[in-house]
């Protein structure tokens, strides 16, 4: 009686591997019992820190060595506090269904990889949620390498969290596995431009006032976490939240959609950077972050003005707009950096000595405008900065609505004076009043600034480097009047009869008294 007792049991549990709907065969069956796997992870990156978490058990399999994944496995619930996920609104009966005896667990409907990756994305974000203190199995690895091993494991379903961010992979041990690590880290592109639809570089040159407009590229990787761009410009650089527009290239559809606020947060004001602070962040809600796939791209465009802090030259570390991607745990990506520059041109205004003709001398009272060289240019306007004991003075270009502000300058004692904040272009130096006593200027001074700062003048066809725009100023000098000098000699000759026809009248008088 013992014995058929014994056989029945035995048949029992036969007959419940056999009822599972992956079907496992009585003659192929692996029973798990004192069995080991082992998941290597390759291609890991280093540094990164791989989290393994145990979903099922697997009490038994059977496959073909060359057909693992059509094999068949008999899954059950762990007592890790996984069970209570499988077990969850939402998962069973959704992803997971019970065979008759509610206790092998088999993948219910479709296994695309939409349907595979919702799941993981359920699952990982239940193992991050410290509320279910769940417990990784082994202790947590951090790369040194490209490969990291996971070996003595329990045989079942595991899933692979990285401090990417990012699913590294949901898989099963049976005994061993060996997963790759697809998952690479998101990439930052960045470039600057004077005009939205000319946004190609990495760097370019503006005058104050001018608007700067910016363009960031980023390369999405499938399993993307907690995107957070950061961006940080120099206090030459005024930020217009308003200017954001963010759209997303789904690279699998070729598509392109504006993305609406729902799914962003242009932040400015508590950012966590420390000194010196971002300008701002842009944080992009999981709701987008999910259904991100491999090389996708998130572009982001935005705008800022070239204020009166801009640094003036031509250092490439100057008016600066740097910009990072934060992802996944702790992740960051490589920092890119545009560089924005703004010139200034020197004039001395002379005139040459009489006496010397290689010696220049300062001119004062000469006035001048400056406007770009093209049609219908406005007359640039200008804010004096210098004080009473400079050199020479200095203007800079003014800031649009900005107080105080001229049209002409007027050179000083010295001659000298220099503008600042131009941005490269051509240039039309006027003289619209010359010194009392000096010819003026028959045209303008065509003007130069290349990409670099440098100065150039034009004279007749060609273009000559210059330190400084050299402005010259000529006198003339006193005409003679029509007979002057013939005039003048009458007067000479009467005064010379008047004088002598006294004397005549005077010798006679004293002749007659006689």
């Amino acid at each position: 009686m013992k014995l058929i007792k014994k056989i029945a049991a035995i048949m029992f549990a036969f007959m419940m591997v056999v009822s599972m709907s992956c079907n496992v065969k009585a003659d192929d069956i692996t029973t798990t019992t004192g069995k080991t796997g082992k998941i290597t992870i390759t291609g890991a990156k280093k540094g990164e820190t791989y989290k393994l978490y145990k979903i099922l058990s697997l009490e038994s399999y059977s496959y073909t060595e060359n057909d693992k994944d059509n094999g068949n496995y008999a899954y059950t619930l762990t007592s890790n506090g996984w069970d209570s996920f499988i077990k969850g609104a939402g998962v069973l009966n959704e992803y997971f269904e019970f065979d008759k005896t509610n206790t092998y667990l088999t993948w219910k409907g479709d296994k695309s990889p939409a349907r595979v990756k919702e799941f993981a994305q359920l699952a990982l974000k239940y193992a991050r949620n410290e509320a279910n203190q769940l417990q990784p199995v082994q202790q947590v690895q951090t790369a040194t390498s490209d490969t990291v091993t996971y070996s003595g494991l329990d045989l079942g379903y595991y899933l692979v969290d990285s401090s990417m961010g990012t699913l590294c992979a949901l898989t099963t041990t049976n005994p061993t596995v060996e997963i790759q690590e697809k998952n690479t880290a998101p990439t930052v592109e960045k470039k600057v431009g004077s005009s939205a639809k000319n946004v190609n570089s990495d760097k370019n040159t503006a005058s104050i006032g001018d608007t700067v407009y910016f363009k960031t590229t980023i390369t999405a990787q499938q399993g993307a976490q907690n995107y957070v761009l950061h961006d940080k410009m120099t206090e030459g650089l005024t930020f217009d939240k308003n200017s954001v527009i963010v759209s997303l290239h789904n690279k699998a559809t070729n598509t392109d959609k504006t993305l609406g606020t729902d799914t962003y947060n242009v932040k400015t004001t508590n950012l966590e950077d420390t000194d010196p602070k971002c300008t701002f962040h842009i944080n992009f809600t999981k709701e987008l972050c999910d259904r991100l796939e491999a090389n996708d791209t998130i572009t982001v465009a935005y705008s800022a003005t070239l204020n009166d802090k801009a640094v003036i030259g031509n250092n490439e570390n100057t008016n600066t707009n740097k910009t990072l991607l934060s992802y996944g745990d702790s992740q960051k990506t490589t920092e890119v950096t545009t560089n924005t520059k703004t010139f200034e041109m020197k004039v001395f205004k002379f005139y040459k000595d009489k006496n010397d003709s290689n010696t220049e001398k300062g001119l004062a009272g000469a006035t001048f405008k400056l406007t770009k060289d093209s049609k219908d240019a406005e007359n640039i306007s200008f804010v004096k900065t210098s004080d009473k004991s400079a050199a020479e003075d200095v203007y800079r270009v003014a800031k649009k609505g900005e107080a105080g502000t001229v049209t002409t300058i007027t050179s000083p004692d010295s001659g000298k004076f220099k503008i600042q904040g131009l941005g490269a272009g051509t240039y039309n130096l006027t003289e619209t009043q010359q010194p009392a006593g000096y010819n003026k200027l028959s045209g303008p001074v065509t003007v130069v600034i290349d990409e670099n700062g440098k100065v150039k003048v034009k004279k007749g066809a060609n273009l000559e480097d210059a330190t400084e725009v050299k402005v010259e100023n000529k006198t003339g000098t006193v005409l003679p009047s029509t007979g002057g000098a013939g005039t003048t000699m009458i007067y000479l000759v009467g005064a010379v009869l008047v004088l002598g026809s006294g004397v005549v009248l005077a010798t006679k008088r004293r002749v007659k008294n006689k």
